[in-house]
Protein backbone atom coordinates (compact mmCIF):
# COMPACT_ATOMS: atom_id res chain seq x y z
CA UNK A 1 0.00 0.00 0.00
CA UNK A 2 0.93 3.47 -0.68
CA UNK A 3 2.18 5.70 2.25
CA UNK A 4 1.11 9.03 0.69
CA UNK A 5 -0.64 11.36 3.11
CA UNK A 6 -1.87 13.65 -0.11
CA UNK A 7 -3.79 11.47 -2.22
CA UNK A 8 -4.14 12.08 -5.97
CA UNK A 9 -6.44 10.74 -8.07
CA UNK A 10 -4.76 8.72 -10.41
CA UNK A 11 -5.59 5.79 -8.15
CA UNK A 12 -9.03 5.49 -9.48
CA UNK A 13 -9.69 4.52 -12.67
CA UNK A 14 -10.96 7.59 -15.34
CA UNK A 15 -13.50 7.35 -17.77
CA UNK A 16 -14.15 9.95 -20.35
CA UNK A 17 -18.17 10.13 -18.93
CA UNK A 18 -17.27 9.91 -15.62
CA UNK A 19 -19.53 11.73 -12.66
CA UNK A 20 -17.52 14.60 -12.62
CA UNK A 21 -18.07 15.49 -16.27
CA UNK A 22 -21.91 14.70 -15.86
CA UNK A 23 -24.50 17.51 -16.57
CA UNK A 24 -27.95 18.02 -16.33
CA UNK A 25 -30.95 19.97 -16.03
CA UNK A 26 -30.94 22.25 -13.50
CA UNK A 27 -33.69 24.15 -11.97
CA UNK A 28 -34.60 27.63 -12.64
CA UNK A 29 -34.03 30.42 -9.25
CA UNK A 30 -35.33 33.05 -7.46
CA UNK A 31 -32.19 34.21 -5.44
CA UNK A 32 -32.06 37.38 -3.45
CA UNK A 33 -28.02 39.05 -2.67
CA UNK A 34 -27.26 41.68 -0.75
CA UNK A 35 -23.55 43.16 -0.53
CA UNK A 36 -22.54 44.30 3.14
CA UNK A 37 -18.88 45.24 4.05
CA UNK A 38 -17.27 43.95 7.39
CA UNK A 39 -13.92 44.63 8.91
CA UNK A 40 -11.36 42.23 9.46
CA UNK A 41 -11.61 41.55 12.66
CA UNK A 42 -15.72 41.92 12.52
CA UNK A 43 -15.26 38.60 10.51
CA UNK A 44 -13.30 37.01 12.12
CA UNK A 45 -15.50 37.39 15.72
CA UNK A 46 -18.03 35.48 13.11
CA UNK A 47 -15.88 32.68 12.22
CA UNK A 48 -14.95 32.55 16.42
CA UNK A 49 -18.64 32.64 17.03
CA UNK A 50 -19.90 30.11 14.10
CA UNK A 51 -21.76 32.69 12.65
CA UNK A 52 -20.24 32.22 9.39
CA UNK A 53 -19.70 28.24 8.81
CA UNK A 54 -17.01 26.86 6.76
CA UNK A 55 -18.46 23.60 4.87
CA UNK A 56 -17.24 20.14 5.58
CA UNK A 57 -15.42 20.12 1.77
CA UNK A 58 -13.63 23.10 2.72
CA UNK A 59 -12.33 22.15 6.46
CA UNK A 60 -8.72 21.45 4.07
CA UNK A 61 -7.10 24.09 4.39
CA UNK A 62 -4.54 24.07 1.07
CA UNK A 63 -2.83 27.34 0.75
CA UNK A 64 0.70 27.83 2.28
CA UNK A 65 1.82 30.48 4.01
CA UNK A 66 3.60 32.74 1.38
CA UNK A 67 0.28 33.02 -0.60
CA UNK A 68 -1.40 33.42 2.76
CA UNK A 69 0.87 36.23 3.31
CA UNK A 70 0.33 38.04 0.33
CA UNK A 71 -3.35 38.25 1.52
CA UNK A 72 -2.81 39.78 4.72
CA UNK A 73 -0.25 41.83 3.10
CA UNK A 74 -2.31 43.01 0.64
CA UNK A 75 -5.42 43.69 3.10
CA UNK A 76 -2.96 46.09 5.52
CA UNK A 77 -1.19 48.13 2.43
CA UNK A 78 -5.17 48.73 0.99
CA UNK A 79 -5.17 46.57 -2.12
CA UNK A 80 -8.71 45.21 -3.03
CA UNK A 81 -9.71 41.54 -2.10
CA UNK A 82 -12.10 39.23 -3.99
CA UNK A 83 -15.41 39.57 -2.46
CA UNK A 84 -16.26 37.07 -0.06
CA UNK A 85 -19.74 34.26 -1.16
CA UNK A 86 -22.25 33.40 1.98
CA UNK A 87 -25.27 31.30 1.58
CA UNK A 88 -27.70 31.95 4.03
CA UNK A 89 -28.90 29.64 6.16
CA UNK A 90 -31.04 31.01 8.42
CA UNK A 91 -31.19 34.30 10.91
CA UNK A 92 -27.02 34.70 11.84
CA UNK A 93 -25.81 31.36 10.00
CA UNK A 94 -24.25 32.02 6.77
CA UNK A 95 -22.31 28.74 4.62
CA UNK A 96 -19.35 29.90 2.78
CA UNK A 97 -19.72 29.63 -0.82
CA UNK A 98 -17.03 31.21 -1.91
CA UNK A 99 -13.70 32.57 0.00
CA UNK A 100 -12.87 29.77 2.40
CA UNK A 101 -9.15 30.08 1.86
CA UNK A 102 -9.01 33.84 2.30
CA UNK A 103 -11.35 33.71 5.71
CA UNK A 104 -8.87 30.96 7.29
CA UNK A 105 -6.12 32.92 6.23
CA UNK A 106 -7.02 36.15 8.22
CA UNK A 107 -8.50 33.53 11.00
CA UNK A 108 -5.13 31.58 11.45
CA UNK A 109 -3.01 34.70 11.28
CA UNK A 110 -5.15 36.79 14.03
CA UNK A 111 -4.73 33.21 15.81
CA UNK A 112 -0.63 33.98 14.90
CA UNK A 113 -0.78 29.94 13.68
CA UNK A 114 -0.11 28.34 10.56
CA UNK A 115 -1.55 24.68 10.12
CA UNK A 116 1.56 21.75 8.72
CA UNK A 117 0.86 20.58 4.97
CA UNK A 118 1.04 17.19 6.37
CA UNK A 119 -1.48 16.84 8.97
CA UNK A 120 -4.11 18.76 7.50
CA UNK A 121 -6.00 15.38 6.58
CA UNK A 122 -5.49 14.88 10.64
CA UNK A 123 -6.63 18.83 11.33
CA UNK A 124 -9.94 18.21 8.98
CA UNK A 125 -10.99 14.71 10.66
CA UNK A 126 -10.34 16.93 14.30
CA UNK A 127 -12.59 19.78 12.89
CA UNK A 128 -15.52 16.93 11.81
CA UNK A 129 -14.94 15.59 15.35
CA UNK A 130 -15.39 19.25 17.22
CA UNK A 131 -17.12 21.45 15.15
CA UNK A 132 -13.64 23.31 14.98
CA UNK A 133 -10.09 23.07 16.16
CA UNK A 134 -9.25 22.85 19.55
CA UNK A 135 -6.77 25.44 21.55
CA UNK A 136 -4.85 22.59 22.75
CA UNK A 137 -4.49 20.92 19.27
CA UNK A 138 -4.02 24.73 17.45
CA UNK A 139 -1.36 25.39 20.17
CA UNK A 140 0.45 21.93 20.13
CA UNK A 141 3.72 22.61 17.34
CA UNK A 142 3.01 19.03 16.03
CA UNK A 143 0.23 20.66 14.17
CA UNK A 144 0.90 24.70 13.59
CA UNK A 145 3.64 26.32 13.25
CA UNK A 146 3.61 30.00 14.32
CA UNK A 147 2.26 32.49 11.39
CA UNK A 148 4.82 34.82 10.82
CA UNK A 149 4.63 36.79 7.22
CA UNK A 150 6.53 35.05 4.30
CA UNK A 151 6.85 38.25 1.68
CA UNK A 152 9.65 38.60 -0.58
CA UNK A 153 11.77 41.14 -0.43
CA UNK A 154 13.11 43.57 -3.11
CA UNK A 155 16.58 44.47 -2.54
CA UNK A 156 18.58 44.86 0.54
CA UNK A 157 18.27 48.69 0.10
CA UNK A 158 14.13 48.32 0.15
CA UNK A 159 13.01 45.72 2.46
CA UNK A 160 9.46 44.76 3.04
CA UNK A 161 8.76 46.11 6.40
CA UNK A 162 5.57 43.72 6.66
CA UNK A 163 8.19 40.51 6.43
CA UNK A 164 8.09 38.25 9.53
CA UNK A 165 5.47 40.34 11.49
CA UNK A 166 2.74 38.75 12.94
CA UNK A 167 -0.47 39.93 14.37
CA UNK A 168 0.92 40.84 17.62
CA UNK A 169 3.94 42.65 16.23
CA UNK A 170 1.78 44.90 13.42
CA UNK A 171 2.15 48.08 15.82
CA UNK A 172 0.76 51.19 13.64
CA UNK A 173 -0.44 48.59 10.79
CA UNK A 174 -2.62 46.79 13.12
CA UNK A 175 -5.20 49.31 13.10
CA UNK A 176 -5.28 49.45 9.41
CA UNK A 177 -5.61 45.50 9.13
CA UNK A 178 -8.62 45.21 11.92
CA UNK A 179 -10.39 48.24 9.79
CA UNK A 180 -9.66 47.54 6.70
CA UNK A 181 -13.03 46.01 5.09
CA UNK A 182 -13.50 43.34 2.64
CA UNK A 183 -17.13 42.90 0.55
CA UNK A 184 -19.57 40.14 1.01
CA UNK A 185 -22.01 38.71 -0.88
CA UNK A 186 -25.36 37.21 1.10
CA UNK A 187 -27.14 34.87 -1.35
CA UNK A 188 -30.65 33.31 0.11
CA UNK A 189 -32.74 31.20 -1.68
CA UNK A 190 -36.87 31.96 -2.63
CA UNK A 191 -37.82 29.79 -5.15
CA UNK A 192 -37.55 26.58 -5.05
CA UNK A 193 -39.10 26.26 -1.21
CA UNK A 194 -37.27 23.61 1.18
CA UNK A 195 -34.32 23.05 -1.23
CA UNK A 196 -30.90 24.39 -1.32
CA UNK A 197 -29.56 23.08 -4.72
CA UNK A 198 -29.06 26.71 -5.60
CA UNK A 199 -25.78 26.12 -3.57
CA UNK A 200 -24.30 23.51 -5.42
CA UNK A 201 -24.46 25.68 -8.85
CA UNK A 202 -22.67 28.35 -7.68
CA UNK A 203 -20.72 26.45 -5.97
CA UNK A 204 -20.31 24.36 -9.19
CA UNK A 205 -19.58 27.47 -11.11
CA UNK A 206 -17.17 29.37 -9.02
CA UNK A 207 -13.47 28.76 -8.84
CA UNK A 208 -12.19 28.32 -5.51
CA UNK A 209 -8.36 29.28 -5.43
CA UNK A 210 -7.78 28.17 -8.65
CA UNK A 211 -9.45 24.57 -8.39
CA UNK A 212 -12.33 23.78 -9.59
CA UNK A 213 -14.46 22.26 -6.78
CA UNK A 214 -15.81 18.29 -7.11
CA UNK A 215 -19.04 17.17 -6.60
CA UNK A 216 -18.36 15.25 -3.67
CA UNK A 217 -16.27 18.08 -2.18
CA UNK A 218 -19.81 20.16 -2.87
CA UNK A 219 -22.54 17.58 -1.85
CA UNK A 220 -20.81 17.48 1.62
CA UNK A 221 -21.60 20.66 2.43
CA UNK A 222 -24.91 20.61 1.44
CA UNK A 223 -26.52 17.59 2.78
CA UNK A 224 -23.77 16.54 6.07
CA UNK A 225 -25.55 14.70 8.11
CA UNK A 226 -25.00 11.80 10.94
CA UNK A 227 -25.00 9.23 7.93
CA UNK A 228 -22.12 11.48 6.38
CA UNK A 229 -20.21 10.80 9.72
CA UNK A 230 -20.96 7.54 9.51
CA UNK A 231 -19.27 7.49 5.80
CA UNK A 232 -16.49 9.47 7.09
CA UNK A 233 -15.72 7.04 10.27
CA UNK A 234 -15.55 4.08 7.42
CA UNK A 235 -13.53 5.72 5.22
CA UNK A 236 -10.46 5.41 7.64
CA UNK A 237 -11.44 1.69 8.42
CA UNK A 238 -7.84 -0.22 7.53
CA UNK A 239 -9.76 -2.70 5.18
CA UNK A 240 -11.45 -0.46 3.64
CA UNK A 241 -7.98 1.67 2.88
CA UNK A 242 -6.76 -1.67 1.78
CA UNK A 243 -9.55 -2.39 -0.71
CA UNK A 244 -8.83 0.91 -1.77
CA UNK A 245 -5.19 0.51 -2.21
CA UNK A 246 -3.97 3.79 -0.36
CA UNK A 247 -3.64 4.47 3.22
CA UNK A 248 -4.88 8.36 3.54
CA UNK A 249 -8.27 9.69 2.79
CA UNK A 250 -8.23 11.41 -0.69
CA UNK A 251 -8.50 15.17 -0.46
CA UNK A 252 -10.85 15.57 -3.13
CA UNK A 253 -13.25 12.72 -1.25
CA UNK A 254 -13.14 10.65 -4.49
CA UNK A 255 -13.51 7.49 -1.53
CA UNK A 256 -16.30 9.16 0.33
CA UNK A 257 -17.99 9.23 -2.75
CA UNK A 258 -17.20 5.54 -3.90
CA UNK A 259 -18.93 4.93 -0.55
CA UNK A 260 -21.88 7.06 -1.12
CA UNK A 261 -22.04 4.90 -4.21
CA UNK A 262 -22.12 1.74 -2.89
CA UNK A 263 -25.28 2.74 -0.29
CA UNK A 264 -27.00 4.81 -3.01
CA UNK A 265 -27.25 1.95 -5.27
CA UNK A 266 -27.31 -0.82 -2.74
CA UNK A 267 -30.66 1.11 -1.59
CA UNK A 268 -32.00 3.11 -4.19
CA UNK A 269 -30.71 1.31 -7.46
CA UNK A 270 -34.61 0.61 -9.02
CA UNK A 271 -35.05 4.43 -9.00
CA UNK A 272 -31.83 5.55 -10.43
CA UNK A 273 -31.61 7.38 -13.69
CA UNK A 274 -28.57 9.18 -15.23
CA UNK A 275 -26.83 11.46 -14.29
CA UNK A 276 -25.20 9.73 -11.23
CA UNK A 277 -24.19 13.30 -9.87
CA UNK A 278 -28.35 13.91 -9.66
CA UNK A 279 -28.54 10.89 -8.37
CA UNK A 280 -26.01 11.15 -5.05
CA UNK A 281 -27.08 14.28 -4.98
CA UNK A 282 -31.05 13.09 -4.08
CA UNK A 283 -29.70 10.25 -2.23
CA UNK A 284 -27.55 12.31 0.10
CA UNK A 285 -30.65 14.77 0.48
CA UNK A 286 -33.07 11.82 1.76
CA UNK A 287 -30.00 10.35 3.85
CA UNK A 288 -30.26 13.72 5.94
CA UNK A 289 -33.67 11.88 7.49
CA UNK A 290 -32.12 8.66 8.55
CA UNK A 291 -32.61 7.62 12.24
CA UNK A 292 -29.17 6.89 14.08
CA UNK A 293 -31.06 3.41 14.32
CA UNK A 294 -31.07 2.80 10.48
CA UNK A 295 -27.21 4.49 10.48
CA UNK A 296 -26.46 2.43 13.08
CA UNK A 297 -27.40 -0.75 10.98
CA UNK A 298 -25.76 0.49 7.23
CA UNK A 299 -22.58 0.51 9.75
CA UNK A 300 -22.59 -2.77 10.39
CA UNK A 301 -23.31 -4.21 7.39
CA UNK A 302 -20.66 -2.37 5.89
CA UNK A 303 -18.41 -3.74 8.57
CA UNK A 304 -20.04 -7.27 7.74
CA UNK A 305 -18.99 -7.15 3.77
CA UNK A 306 -15.50 -5.82 4.99
CA UNK A 307 -15.34 -9.18 6.71
CA UNK A 308 -16.41 -11.00 3.76
CA UNK A 309 -13.53 -9.50 1.37
CA UNK A 310 -11.06 -10.68 3.99
CA UNK A 311 -9.89 -13.87 1.98
CA UNK A 312 -9.39 -11.87 -1.27
CA UNK A 313 -5.81 -10.40 -2.56
CA UNK A 314 -4.79 -7.33 -2.43
CA UNK A 315 -5.94 -5.05 -5.34
CA UNK A 316 -8.89 -7.48 -5.98
CA UNK A 317 -10.90 -4.68 -7.08
CA UNK A 318 -8.12 -2.86 -9.95
CA UNK A 319 -8.47 -4.11 -13.12
CA UNK A 320 -5.65 -5.71 -14.97
CA UNK A 321 -5.82 -3.18 -17.43
CA UNK A 322 -5.57 0.00 -15.82
CA UNK A 323 -3.97 -1.14 -12.90
CA UNK A 324 -6.35 0.92 -10.79
CA UNK A 325 -8.95 0.67 -8.83
CA UNK A 326 -12.45 0.28 -10.48
CA UNK A 327 -15.38 2.46 -8.72
CA UNK A 328 -17.87 0.24 -10.99
CA UNK A 329 -16.89 -2.67 -10.31
CA UNK A 330 -16.84 -2.41 -6.56
CA UNK A 331 -20.49 -0.78 -6.85
CA UNK A 332 -21.63 -3.88 -8.11
CA UNK A 333 -19.54 -6.36 -6.32
CA UNK A 334 -21.23 -4.58 -2.74
CA UNK A 335 -24.28 -4.99 -4.15
CA UNK A 336 -24.09 -8.86 -4.92
CA UNK A 337 -22.99 -9.22 -1.52
CA UNK A 338 -25.24 -7.08 0.26
CA UNK A 339 -28.54 -6.67 -1.70
CA UNK A 340 -30.21 -9.98 0.26
CA UNK A 341 -28.60 -9.27 3.47
CA UNK A 342 -29.97 -5.85 3.46
CA UNK A 343 -33.97 -7.08 2.16
CA UNK A 344 -33.66 -9.02 5.40
CA UNK A 345 -31.49 -6.36 7.50
CA UNK A 346 -29.04 -8.81 8.43
CA UNK A 347 -25.66 -9.22 7.84
CA UNK A 348 -23.28 -10.65 5.41
CA UNK A 349 -21.83 -13.86 5.97
CA UNK A 350 -21.03 -15.53 2.68
CA UNK A 351 -17.66 -14.68 1.52
CA UNK A 352 -16.48 -13.68 -1.53
CA UNK A 353 -15.03 -16.37 -3.46
CA UNK A 354 -11.61 -15.10 -5.59
CA UNK A 355 -11.98 -17.16 -8.40
CA UNK A 356 -15.78 -16.15 -8.41
CA UNK A 357 -14.42 -12.50 -8.42
CA UNK A 358 -11.81 -13.14 -11.38
CA UNK A 359 -14.66 -14.78 -13.64
CA UNK A 360 -16.69 -11.41 -13.13
CA UNK A 361 -13.68 -9.70 -14.06
CA UNK A 362 -12.97 -11.54 -17.11
CA UNK A 363 -16.84 -11.60 -18.14
CA UNK A 364 -17.40 -10.44 -21.56
CA UNK A 365 -20.87 -8.20 -20.41
CA UNK A 366 -19.40 -7.04 -17.48
CA UNK A 367 -16.15 -5.41 -18.93
CA UNK A 368 -18.56 -3.92 -21.58
CA UNK A 369 -21.05 -1.98 -18.67
CA UNK A 370 -17.61 -0.84 -16.70
CA UNK A 371 -15.27 0.70 -20.27
CA UNK A 372 -18.07 2.93 -21.84
CA UNK A 373 -20.77 4.92 -20.48
CA UNK A 374 -20.53 3.77 -17.04
CA UNK A 375 -23.22 6.16 -15.89
CA UNK A 376 -26.30 4.97 -18.19
CA UNK A 377 -28.84 3.30 -16.45
CA UNK A 378 -28.64 0.66 -18.82
CA UNK A 379 -25.04 -0.40 -17.93
CA UNK A 380 -25.66 0.53 -14.23
CA UNK A 381 -28.17 -2.37 -14.69
CA UNK A 382 -26.02 -4.54 -16.58
CA UNK A 383 -23.09 -4.57 -13.87
CA UNK A 384 -25.91 -5.62 -10.97
CA UNK A 385 -27.09 -8.38 -13.31
CA UNK A 386 -23.72 -10.00 -13.82
CA UNK A 387 -22.47 -9.40 -10.31
CA UNK A 388 -25.25 -11.34 -9.20
CA UNK A 389 -25.42 -14.31 -11.41
CA UNK A 390 -21.98 -14.73 -11.54
CA UNK A 391 -20.90 -14.22 -7.70
CA UNK A 392 -24.36 -15.20 -6.20
CA UNK A 393 -26.29 -17.36 -8.83
CA UNK A 394 -28.83 -14.92 -8.27
CA UNK A 395 -30.96 -13.02 -10.74
CA UNK A 396 -31.19 -9.31 -10.23
CA UNK A 397 -34.75 -8.97 -8.47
Amino acid sequence: MQDNSEVTLNWFESYDDSPEEESYTINEYEITTSPNDFNTRTMYDFMESGAIKIPAFQRNYVWDIKRASKLIESIIIGLPIPQIFLYEESRNSFLVIDGQQRLMSIFYFIKQRFPKKDKRNFLRRVFEQNGKIPDNVLNDDEYFTSFNLQLPVNTPQQPNKLNKLNYSTLAEYKFAFDLRTIRNVFIKQNFPENDDSCIYEIFNRLNSGGVNLKPQEIRMSLYYSDFYTMLYKLNTLPEWRKIIGVNEPDLNMKDIETLLRGFAILMEWEGYQSSMVKFLNDFSRKCKKLSKEQINYLEILFNSFLRTCSNLPEKAFYLKTTKKFNISMFEAVFFAQCSSAFKEQRLVERKINPEKLESLKNDGEFITAIQSQTTSKENVKKRLERAMSILCEQTLS
